[in-house]
């Protein structure tokens, strides 16, 4: 594999997390706990999908791709390369919010590194997206240790949250098939190296809230290399809905 398809096998894997957990965490629009909660976490999807709107672009500037809305809903599951983590429905809030922690705090090395990157379009995004990320890494962080402190019922749920989920934000980090190029060329510094980034980021917190930490005994691949759940598909009929009816309408 050449160096060019390894980026853009990179850059479609981050921007396609970013939509579909960006459209995931929209799903809470008018049904979050409290007011202020229904607010932010729209607020966080929509930073989301404008992370995935930026890369989509590097891919069409740099790569000669599809039009970034062509290419976020014209394609089918198996063209999409999102992991699992972020295509599951919302579920439970606590699931939705500790997927939010355990993604962003993911987000965040990845962003941390790309600051650092040969390629200089991450270093521009990376550094547009810093100030996003910190606010979404204290929310989730805020919202963690309220829940776990609330009472035993209330901390064994986010518990239950984490036991649920960590297999599964395991996927995340699943490596590509020609990352040493990616590390060679100093692009970013591979999944493994963010992998222990994440856990130096989130352990702290975990210990604080009293959570134990699982270990990643299965993490969850597959969606890398396009093999997906049902959600999916589900997922993105209702996300093109509109978008499939004239694909070149002008809005």
């Amino acid at each position: 594999m050449q160096l060019q398809q390894a980026l853009q096998e990179l850059i479609t894997k981050m921007a396609d997390d970013e939509l579909v957990i960006g459209h995931r965490n929209s799903e809470w629009t008018g049904l979050g706990p409290v007011m202020e909660e229904d607010i932010a976490f729209s607020s966080m999807a929509q930073d989301k999908i404008g992370h995935a709107l930026a890369l989509y672009r590097i891919l069409e500037e740099q790569f000669g791709g599809a039009a970034p809305d062509q290419f976020a809903f014209l394609r089918n599951a198996a063209d999409f390369r999102c992991c699992h983590f972020v295509e599951m429905p919302i579920s439970s809030y606590e699931f939705s919010l500790m997927r939010h922690f355990l993604f962003d705090h993911a987000e965040t090395v990845r962003y941390q590194a790309l600051a650092q990157s040969k390629f200089a379009p991450f270093q521009h995004l990376a550094g547009k997206a810093k100030g996003e990320l910190k606010y979404h890494t204290l929310h989730a962080d805020a919202w963690i240790m309220q829940l776990c402190t609330a009472g035993e019922d209330s901390r064994q749920r986010m518990q239950a949250a984490l036991d649920n989920s960590f297999q599964l934000a395991g996927g995340i980090f699943e490596p590509g098939p020609a990352e040493d190029l990616l590390i060679a060329e100093q692009i970013y510094p591979g999944e493994a190296a963010l992998y222990e980034q994440w856990l130096m980021h989130i352990s702290p917190v975990m210990e604080k809230a009293g959570l134990v930490l699982p270990e990643m005994t299965a993490p969850v691949y597959g969606g890398r290399t396009g093999r997906h759940t049902p959600h999916l598909q589900q997922l993105l009929n209702e996300m093109g809905e509109v978008f499939r009816l004239d694909p070149e309408a002008t809005w």
